[in-house]
């Protein structure tokens, strides 16, 4: 077995808008990545078993790289995410008052794509696409 760092040639990304909560950022960080591993079969690995044969669930097969930014960077990330036609998940402001999954893809439903209140994209892609999308974006502290 190697024991040289594997690079990948693809990224997993959430961007979230520095002014969330601590609380709403762990919450829409889980619903963003939860997104690309149902729809993007690749990004997830094999599924765990410990020594007693005790198995657990497959997780992502790679890092998932967490970034922040202001309103306006979340606001040109999700422009250049739909610009590159990247596989991407948007959580928007509008999402923390509502209770399920029907009124969530309700509440994004009704708002035209320029006017969406984008407080957590998550995109994955090649590693340089990826990159271009979180121009301006830096890695959460």
């Amino acid at each position: 077995m190697s024991t040289e760092p594997l690079r990948f040639d693809t990224k997993i990304a959430v961007l979230l808008r520095a002014d969330l909560e601590p609380w709403q950022r762990l919450n829409v960080t889980a619903f963003l990545v939860s997104g690309l591993g149902a729809t993007i079969p690749e990004v997830v690995g094999e599924p765990y078993e410990d020594a007693d044969g005790v198995a657990y669930l497959p997780m992502f097969r790679q890092p998932v790289l967490v970034f922040e930014g202001t309103k306006e960077t979340l606001k040109a990330a999700h422009d250049r995410a739909l610009s590159c036609a990247l596989p991407r998940a948007l959580f928007t402001a509008d999402l923390f008052s509502t209770g399920n999954d029907h009124d969530n893809r309700a509440a994004v439903r009704v708002v035209p794509t320029a006017e969406l209140d984008v407080v957590g994209l998550s995109v994955y892609g090649p590693r340089n696409a990826v990159d271009k999308v979180l121009k301006g974006a830096r890695m959460h502290p």
